[in-house]
């Protein structure tokens, strides 16, 4: 039976018991697919906004109005809505808002408004004016008055209104009511009349429930709003919702609202839907572990690969430009292109070809090999065109072999899914339309069908591998709208491509100790290269996080002096100069861009030498597994760290040591001494690159005395000229940080002068050798670093406050580093039972991101880390020479 509450609810029973929140069965079941689908796309927005009336929507019509109860499940829904980040629940309610609050007990975390805007806290009425509060009591007199001996009609007092319910009285008596109040305290100055379903309010101010949503939009700053109401008053609401607002109307009745559900059952259906899309883009559908995804590379872009042959990332044209496919990020919004058995199941396994960047997942049934190669731009498609050159584009190349039915799902997704395209078929393939760069898929004998998908498009297509003899190759080419078939076919450029890695692998002098390890991470390593301007990447991704739900989410795809120095030293200890040498030629291009001034050197470049722009964020973002923001470049390309020199320099040695000395490799050691001289005595931000005031940092003093020490190396054993002063610059800076980096109460050399915090770079004090390895002090800086850093299998580079929130996992370069600390203090055990567990750290197909959760025991951080893999590569070699 339908009967009154406050006017605020159309009447409805409650037939069924709606499915539980989060559950999306249900409501799916429930709820229309263009319903469900403008449910997914709001969503999906940076902050959301839910609202919703009370009576009638929230809680079913009952005869008596005080006990109008929320559904269990809509409490639950709310609840969970809220908790979510950058989520906000309100109910507004015609009610006043002490009722609304006793009756609901809804949580704290959702908030009240009553009153139809009126009140936002509870003792909104005593902010009122005094000439509003006279006018108020003026109202009940009178009203008070007019429904006196009027049977079925009831006063409702707010604190900043009156409402007049009329729903139980006869009709007459109800007319006779409403002409009274019409005529009467409804003309008077001052009052506003709001009528709903046989309800009359006269309030002394101007409020309506859209006026409410629109405060509550201003004050959250939010990116959209879903307001779900079923009266006459919610209408106000519904008129003020735009852009990617969401209106539905509970209940049946014209209405400016976008959407309607039949009552109370169903709006909480809706509540339950929208909280599994937005948790579902919040925390990401699958958040596949980082240390899963394999990398496929080129020397031109990488791409990452999910256990699942999904390829969630994908830049173009190089690896630092916007993503194509971003669904490591957002979730397949983002852009992915997802190749599986219609059947379903996992995979049987992933690996890498030997030797190669060529990763092959296994079904039964069905094999997808996937691999980067190149391709002309310019339409000179010839046996040539295969090999690296300007002229050349990416090609994503996926074939599909055995005798089972595959689903295909293509859905790039331009500039991080901000650009709309649209994909057009044409002869063997498809287009992409609407990026700014050419992009073509051939795919040739396949039939797509073209959906729409939030704004863009996705094309579709299942392949019956056996009835086409049992293999075909989708080929995504970047930079080119062609799609005529190439004139080397898929298996002999696949051999082409495969050969060149083999060979460059061939040549290694790879260590007895964790050979196959070693091999994939030099492999790795090349990946990271860009063979066309000779940068290396610090790492393939952006804004993995190195803490679960945290901010702590950084840029990695460009060329840190550092970090590819270090990377480029031990592929020379493998025995490979080629990439130091290009990576020098690239220094010493950005060191004339400085006008030949290197003391003016940033810390990284983008891979063409030039300065980033501004780190910018993408809200439309949600963040691997919910971690935001997402970030574009990195502010501590505008930081002061002196470290940089030193692993350049000791890069050069190294290759000076291997192929002799070449007047590039004086120029650039030069370079660095001088950019030492003027600045080694300054403060500066150090290697881990906190957003903190600048420190005389150990580590950085340290590589700066490694910097002149090296110069030394190379005039003492290759006869490089060597300035008179270089000497004493050496012993000055030596002197400096041995007297000034040492705590006398921690009993080691710490983060930074005068300061008590460990870091574990500063076992570099013994690394370098500036200390000896049996130096007293380097053995106590060993334990304590040891005793305070290490957990487990992983070593924290600190643990002191670097002023952002949260906690991150350990550094797998940390844990190098304490494991060569191992070796060179005699500690061979502890070194080796380390470096197993190390090994143990990757994932499947051996691949290393920055960090290590020892608690949760999975990677965090970018993917895959190039210091990750060149410590790994440094301690097999050193465990080698050990044993």
């Amino acid at each position: 039976m339908n009967a009154p509450t406050d006017g605020d609810g159309a009447g409805t029973s409650v037939a069924n018991h709606p499915a539980g929140p989060g559950d999306p069965a249900g409501p799916a079941e429930a709820l229309d697919a263009e319903l469900r689908a403008a449910c997914a796309r709001v969503a999906r927005v940076p902050t959301l906004l839910v609202a919703c009336d009370y009576d009638g929507t929230l809680a079913p019509i009952v005869e008596d109005p005080t006990r109008a109860v929320p559904l269990p499940e809509a409490v639950a829904a709310l609840r969970a809505l809220a908790a979510l980040p950058q989520t906000t629940v309100a109910v507004i309610s015609g009610r006043a808002l002490r009722d609304l609050a006793a009756l609901s007990r809804l949580p704290s975390e959702v908030h009240l408004v009553g009153s139809h805007g009126s009140e936002f806290d509870v003792g909104f009425v005593d902010a009122l004016a005094p000439d509003l509060q006279q006018l108020r009591g003026e109202l009940v007199e009178t009203l008070s008055g007019l429904v006196r001996r009027r049977p079925g009609v009831r006063l409702e007092v707010k604190p900043a209104s009156v409402a007049v319910h009329l729903r139980s009285a006869e009709p007459e008596v109800s007319r006779l009511v409403l002409e009274s109040i019409r005529t009467g305290p409804a003309t008077w100055p001052g009052v506003n009349v709001t009528q709903g379903k046989e309800v009359i309010e006269l309030s002394v101010i101007t409020t309506n429930k859209g006026l409410a949503v629109d405060a509550l939009r201003t004050q959250l700053s939010a990116s959209a709003v879903v307001f779900l109401g079923d009266d006459v008053t919610d209408e106000f609401a519904f008129a003020q919702l735009h852009g990617p607002d969401l209106g539905i109307k509970v209940g049946a009745g014209e209405s400016r609202a976008h959407h309607h559900v039949s009552g109370p059952v169903d709006a909480v259906r809706l509540l339950g839907l929208l909280l599994h899309y937005r948790r579902q883009w919040l925390f990401g559908e699958r958040s596949v572990p980082i240390e899963r995804h394999s990398m496929l590379a080129n020397g031109r872009t990488v791409a990452l690969v999910t256990p699942d042959a999904r390829v969630s990332w994908l830049c173009h044209p190089r690896p630092d430009s916007s993503a194509l496919f971003a669904d490591l990020l957002g979730g397949p919004t983002a852009g992915h292109f997802t190749v599986t058995p219609e059947r379903g199941g996992l995979p049987l396994g992933q690996r890498y070809l030997p030797g190669t960047m060529t990763v092959e997942t296994r079904w039964s049934g069905l094999t997808i090999t996937d691999w980067l190669d190149t391709h002309p731009t310019d339409g000179d498609v010839d046996g040539h065109a295969l090999n690296v050159s300007d002229n050349q584009g990416t090609a994503l190349i996926r074939v599909l072999t055995g005798t089972a039915r595959a689903k295909v799902e293509f859905a790039p997704r331009p500039e991080f899914g901000q650009l709309p395209i649209r994909l057009q078929p044409l002869g063997d393939g498809l287009l992409v339309l609407g990026s700014s760069e050419p992009i073509a898929l051939y795919s040739p004998g396949i039939e797509w069908d073209i959906v729409a998908d939030g704004g863009n498009e996705v094309a579709r297509a299942t392949v019956d591998l056996s009835a086409i003899g049992g293999s075909t190759v989708l080929e995504l080419r970047l930079g080119t709208a062609n799609l005529d078939p190439h004139p080397v076919d898929a298996d002999k450029r696949q051999v082409i491509a495969e050969q060149d890695s083999q060979e460059w692998a061939s040549e290694l002098r790879l260590p007895i100790r964790a050979r196959e390890a070693v091999l994939r991470s030099a492999l790795t390593l090349r990946g990271l290269c860009h063979q066309p301007t000779g940068a290396i990447l610090a790492a393939a991704t952006s804004s993995l996080p190195e803490e679960l739900g945290g901010v702590r989410n950084w840029d990695y795809r460009y060329c840190w002096l550092r970090d590819a120095a270090m990377t480029a030293r031990v592929l020379v200890d493998l025995g490979s100069v080629e990439e130091a040498d290009k990576l020098l030629g690239w220094t010493m291009r950005v060191i004339e861009s400085t006008g030949g001034h290197p003391e003016r050197l940033h810390p990284l470049y983008a891979v063409d030498g030039n300065e980033l722009g501004a780190e910018a964020v993408i809200d439309t973002l949600p963040g691997y597994a919910g971690s935001r923001p997402v970030r574009v470049g990195n502010a501590a390309n505008r930081q002061v760290q002196l470290d940089v020199f030193g692993p350049v320099a000791d890069l050069i040695a190294a290759v000076v040591d291997h192929r002799g000395l070449r007047a590039d490799d004086i120029a650039v050691m030069g370079a660095m001494v001088e950019a030492v001289e003027r600045r080694w005595h300054e403060p500066d931000h150090g290697l881990w690159e906190a957003r903190l005031p600048p420190r005389h940092h150990v580590y950085s003093k340290v590589m700066c005395w490694l910097t002149v020490d090296r110069a030394i190396h190379l005039g003492e054993k290759h006869g490089m000229p060597i300035k008179p002063g270089w000497r004493e610059l050496r012993d000055t800076i030596a002197q400096n940080v041995l007297a000034h980096g040492w705590h006398d109460e921690v009993g080691a050399y710490t983060v930074a002068y005068g300061d008590r915090d460990l870091d574990a770079s500063s076992l570099w004090i013994g690394l370098s050798g500036l200390l000896a390895d049996d130096d007293p002090r380097f053995l106590s800086t060993v334990l304590a670093i040891e005793a305070e850093l290490r957990s487990g299998a992983t070593v924290y580079r600190y643990l002191w406050d670097d002023g952002l929130p949260g906690r991150e996992g350990g550094f797998h370069i940390c844990t190098a580093w304490l494991i060569e600390a191992y070796l060179r203090t005699g500690r061979t055990t502890e070194a080796e039972e380390l470096f197993e567990q190390m090994l143990d750290c990757a994932g499947p197909t051996g691949l290393l991101p920055e960090q290590y959760d020892p608690e949760a025991e999975r990677g965090l951080g970018n993917h895959p880390q190039a210091y990750s893999h060149l410590g790994l590569i440094r301690c097999a070699l050193l465990l080698d020479q050990a044993r």
